[in-house]
Parts: C-alpha cells; sequence; structure tokens
C-alpha cells in the first residue's frame, strides 16, 4: 500500500497563508498611499506658490495704480484752480477794459472843459459879443482836435451829397430848391461822426423831394 502526502496540517489552518501573504500587500499600499500625499502636497504647494505669486504681482499693480491716480487727481486740482483763477482775472481785466476804455479820450477832453468854465466866468461881465464868439470857435476847435487825435472825425460836406442811408439818417423830406437837389441832402440837422472810417453817429438830414 502507497502512502500519500498529509495535507490536512496545511487544511486545518487556511488563514496561515492568507496571513503570510498580507504584510506584503498592505506595505505597497502604505507606499502608494504615501506617494499620492506627497504628490499632492508638492501638487498643493506649487498652487500655493504661483498664487502668493500671482497676488503679489496684483497687489504691486494696484499700489502702482492708486498712486497714478493719486497724482493725476492732483495735477487735475491744480490745472482746475489755476483755470479757475485765470477766468477770474480775465473776467476782472475784461471789466475794466471795459470801464476805463475811454480813459485816454475823456482825459484829454478835461482841457476843453477847463476852457468851456472860464469862457463861462469870463463872459458874466462881457459885454463885447464878438469876444465871445471867438471864444466858441477856439473851444470847439480845440474839441475837434482832441477828438481827431482819437480818430473821430466829422462828416464833412453833407450839404448837397446824395442821401446814402450807410451815411444818413433822414428825419423828414422837404421840396427841393431846383430838380437837381431831389435825393439829396438840403440841410443837416446833426452833423455825423466817423471813428476811423466807421460810422458811430448817422447825420440827421432833411432830404429834397
Amino acid at each position: 500500500m502507497s502512502e500519500r502526502p498529509d495535507v490536512s496540517a496545511a487544511n486545518e489552518n487556511p488563514d496561515n497563508a492568507t496571513a503570510s501573504v498580507q504584510p506584503t500587500d498592505q506595505r505597497s499600499q502604505d507606499a502608494l498611499s504615501a506617494a499620492s500625499e506627497a504628490a499632492a502636497e508638492h501638487v498643493i504647494h506649487d498652487a500655493e506658490a504661483e498664487g502668493r505669486e500671482d497676488i503679489s504681482e496684483l497687489t504691486s499693480q494696484l499700489i502702482a495704480a492708486k498712486a497714478e491716480a493719486a497724482d493725476l487727481r492732483d495735477k487735475w486740482l491744480r490745472l482746475s484752480a489755476d483755470f479757475d483763477n485765470f477766468r477770474k482775472r480775465t473776467a476782472k481785466e475784461r471789466l475794466e477794459l471795459i470801464q476805463f476804455a475811454g480813459e485816454n479820450a475823456l482825459k484829454n477832453l478835461l482841457p476843453a472843459l477847463d476852457d468851456m468854465e472860464r469862457a463861462i466866468a469870463n463872459n458874466t461881465n462881457l459885454e463885447d459879443i464878438a469876444v465871445v464868439r471867438e471864444g466858441f470857435h477856439l473851444i470847439h476847435s480845440k474839441l475837434l482836435g482832441i477828438l481827431g487825435a482819437q480818430g473821430v472825425k466829422p462828416m464833412m460836406d453833407v450839404k448837397g451829397q446824395p442821401f446814402d442811408t450807410d451815411r444818413h439818417e433822414a428825419i423828414t423830406k422837404a421840396p427841393a430848391a431846383s430838380a437837381d437837389l431831389k435825393g439829396k441832402v438840403i440841410d443837416v440837422l446833426e452833423n455825423g461822426y466817423t471813428l476811423h472810417n466807421k460810422v458811430i453817429r448817422y447825420a440827421k438830414v432833411v432830404v429834397g423831394e
């Protein structure tokens, strides 16, 4: 009779085989877990590092933008204040120019006014009418000279000229003494004046018809 191998011992303890394999598998799993955790930590570390760099760069840009905005605002405020001062100064100068534009002309008229006052005082007890007339003529000539120096001139030889709406203002019409005077100035009620050839007062005239 042949002998068969005794396998009863192995069959009696099946857990022993499992126990002998389990430590190796556990170590492999632990190694994989550790590697995974290390990789995850590395990724997180890199992400955090990149995030910190982005935040730092954005913070620097924000600080620079705020500084530039503050500088631009300061420049704007200065320009606004300068423009406001310029506007006020210009308005004041314009007002003074309007108020005192004729200062020199008026100052030049004062001597003629002085002559008129002296003539009035001297004519109180003066009986010679010829002297009075001469005084008026002298004052009139002086006034014309002062006005002429400022560019103001009377319209000369208006009577007998054709009526011109650019220079004359017709007050009324009257029968002309002759046919050639029809439509022409036959009398001057108030003389006209020009300032540097610009009409500043129309001559008030009577037109023949």
